[in-house]
């Protein structure tokens, strides 16, 4: 399954890229990570509770960062299992600057489903994915916008 987007945010690429690949600031904006444990170099092993239509439930993951291009781009692996299945994908995310001064960031890959979430299939994982996404990306901004508020009453 193909699952693709992109987001704006209100900072550089060089602040956006070091961010993404800060454990704290992952486990912070994650929607529902209970835990994110470094367990290697650019590897996670991650704890989440997920409550968006039938994916419900407690899900273990690993992550793995590769292919960093500082600050471009990296890949990103993914593997998690909980009670409705397990899924696996490889996503590329890519930071390019905006016309406002902030990053533009796109993001694609496949991600392979198998129990439940296969039989349920694109018509809810697709939508679930972006909402988690778009959670992300959504905390991260705020992040970068309370920074950049502190910096200019400072």
């Amino acid at each position: 399954m193909h699952l693709s987007g992109d987001y704006t945010l209100a900072a550089a690429p060089e602040e956006v890229y070091r961010a993404m690949l800060a454990p704290e600031v992952l486990k912070a904006c994650l929607p529902g990570c209970e835990s994110l444990t470094e367990v290697g170099e650019d590897e996670y092993d991650a704890v989440m509770t997920i409550g968006i239509g039938m994916i419900k439930g407690r899900y273990g993951g690993h992550v793995k960062i590769s292919d960093k291009q500082e600050p471009t781009n990296f890949t990103m692996l993914v593997e998690g299992k909980g009670p409705q299945g397990q899924i696996g994908g490889e996503g590329k995310i890519t930071l390019a600057p905006s016309e406002d001064g902030g990053t533009h960031l796109t993001w694609e890959g496949e991600a392979n489903v198998r129990g439940v979430l296969a039989r349920i299939g694109g018509r809810v994982i697709q939508p679930a994915a972006k909402t988690i996404v778009n959670k992300f990306f959504g905390e991260l901004n705020d992040r970068f916008a309370a920074q950049a508020a502190g910096a200019t009453t400072a």
